[in-house]
């Protein structure tokens, strides 16, 4: 009776690690019941060996080979992808400045203005005017004194409201007759080229891969511009050519040949601040993202 029950459990439990090394389940430990004999542990041990125990440990040996090549192909595959992330995040500076918010104050001043231009409200345009120029003032004077107030992004928000509020102001004035249409066709022509080389500075300096979330965010800044000393003097020439040319009308010396002269002298400031950065390129711009 008792050899026929430990006979049924060994083909049981030979049949439990058969089916444990089909299903790869690994068991670690085994109990004997006390009662079994001396020779039964001998017979399990060999139906353990005969099972395929070693080929098990042969099959996982190779598995954590495999395992630990493919973390390390994944690892070295991710490390330069991870650089980049890092070095992205690294670029993040606060925008929500002072000088910041007056530059877009002046960008949503200029179509305003422009209309009561076209309007021909030239006194209320002309204040205005003045408004939008104390912004400029006050955004400049806050950025040089206060560092924490300065920002890679405001270096190319402050042109970038200056070349927009003057683009408006002279196709309104060209509209209200009172500055010739190619001296706007010559400014407006410099302000798409320089805002041009702008956003392909962006481009190339964004750290890959690029997208639109990436080249439209303005916390994340990627390079400062650095104008030309004539691209200022320019600037101020044609603000002041805009200034002058909207308080003719109020103060009543339209045909003025002062005012005539001015023209020409804004035409050649711009021209030469054109140049000024085609020749001076690369100096114009410095890259904070030195990878790319």
């Amino acid at each position: 009776m008792w050899t026929f029950i430990e006979e049924r459990m060994k083909y049981l439990i030979i049949s439990l690690l058969l089916y444990v090394d089909q299903n790869d389940i690994q068991i670690t430990t085994v109990s004997i019941c006390p009662c079994q004999s001396a020779d039964f542990a001998l017979q399990m041990d060999f139906a353990l060996n005969a099972s395929g125990k070693p080929e098990l440990d042969e099959k996982y040996s190779k598995q954590d080979s495999r395992e630990k090549d493919e973390d390390q192909v994944a690892s070295s595959s991710s490390t330069p992808s991870n650089e980049g992330h890092f070095q992205f995040k690294e670029l993040y500076e606060n925008p929500w400045t002072i000088p910041n918010y007056l530059c877009m104050a002046r960008i949503m001043l200029s179509p305003l203005i422009g209309y009561l231009i076209m309007e021909q409200y030239f006194h209320v345009s002309l204040g205005l005017f003045l408004l939008a120029g104390a912004t400029d003032l006050m955004d400049g004077y806050i950025a040089r004194n206060w560092p924490n107030q300065k920002s890679a992004l405001g270096s190319a928000l402050d042109p970038l409201a200056d070349k927009i509020l003057i683009s408006v102001l002279y196709v309104s004035l060209t509209y209200a007759e009172l500055i010739p249409a190619p001296l706007t066709a010559l400014i407006i022509s410099r302000d798409i080229v320089l805002i041009a080389a702008v956003f392909y500075v962006r481009y190339k300096t964004v750290p890959p891969p690029v997208t639109l979330s990436k080249f439209f965010n303005p916390c994340y800044t990627t390079a400062r511009l650095k104008p030309t000393l004539i691209s200022k003097i320019n600037t101020a020439v044609q603000l002041f050519l805009v200034a002058a040319s909207l308080a003719s009308p109020v103060f009543h010396y339209t045909d003025s040949v002062l005012l005539q002269s001015l023209w020409y002298i804004t035409a050649l400031t711009t021209t030469v601040s054109a140049y000024s950065y085609y020749h001076y390129g690369k100096k114009t711009v410095e890259v904070l993202n030195k990878q790319k």
